[in-house]
């Protein structure tokens, strides 16, 4: 461990290491994935950034074998059959806490999840396939946004959005609010700050921020510890 790096009391010191070592890339959509998988290295000791690589790798194959165009709406149409309806890859509404569902590698083993790191398997994959994601920082539900831009472009609101979480959904400005009234409970204002979207490290703070709940609830306080101590570590390259 780097000398200038605070000392871990309840986090699993490989994880802990793991995440200081890939904050480095974190503005990457690799570096975002590998981070990812560090945080999920606290409980899943087998946990591994280089086999999490390999699956998302393995997906991504399956959709480019059997595209003949790179045009985006192609490789879309392809992406969201492998994913959704091969691989059937849908939001955990039975145990939305559990721990689980923000841990990468058992997304991907259990076809999963929660927004965030639905979204999170569908940027790596589709991104590995030519076409960019963003992740949209929506209060209550993280989305997906695709875009066109390059990707030194500051980005606005994307024209598409995309719902993993509910199957691949496609969804328009209008009906990405009404989602997010649904979950709100009430209504909100229609403004497109809602729909911005996260940096990498705003997406891994969120992430980790589900885990400080989902354990609070679990009352496992030690664990609980732990995610703050990762969310600190983030928190301090800002």
């Amino acid at each position: 461990m780097n000398p200038s790096e605070p000392t871990p009391l309840h986090c699993r010191p490989q994880a802990f290491e793991t995440l200081a070592e890939e904050l480095d890339a974190i503005d990457t959509t690799r570096g975002l994935v590998r981070c990812a998988v560090a945080v999920s290295m606290h409980q899943l000791e087998e946990a591994s950034p280089d086999d999490v690589e390999g699956e998302i790798v393995t997906l991504a194959t399956s959709i480019s074998d059997r595209v003949n165009s790179d045009q985006p709406q192609a490789l879309l149409a392809h992406t969201h059959a492998v994913l959704f309806e091969e691989a059937r890859f849908t939001g955990n509404t039975s145990d939305y806490y559990h721990p689980d569902n923000s841990y990468l590698p058992r997304v991907l083993e259990t076809r999963q999840g929660l927004p965030i790191t639905l979204v999170m398997v569908y940027k790596a994959v589709l991104e590995t396939v030519g076409v960019r994601v963003l992740g949209i920082n929506a209060p209550g539900h993280f989305l997906a946004g695709v875009s066109d831009l390059p990707e030194n472009e500051k980005p606005g609101t994307p024209k598409l959005l995309i719902d993993p979480f509910h199957g691949g959904k496609m969804l328009n400005r209008e009906e990405a609010f009404t989602r997010i009234e649904e979950i709100a409970g009430g209504s909100v204002l229609r403004d497109d700050s809602l729909l911005r979207p996260a940096t990498h490290t705003e997406w891994l703070i969120r992430l980790i921020q589900n885990l400080v709940t989902a354990f609070d609830k679990l009352d496992q306080r030690d664990d609980m510890a732990a995610m703050l101590e990762m969310r600190a570590l983030v928190e301090s390259i800002r």
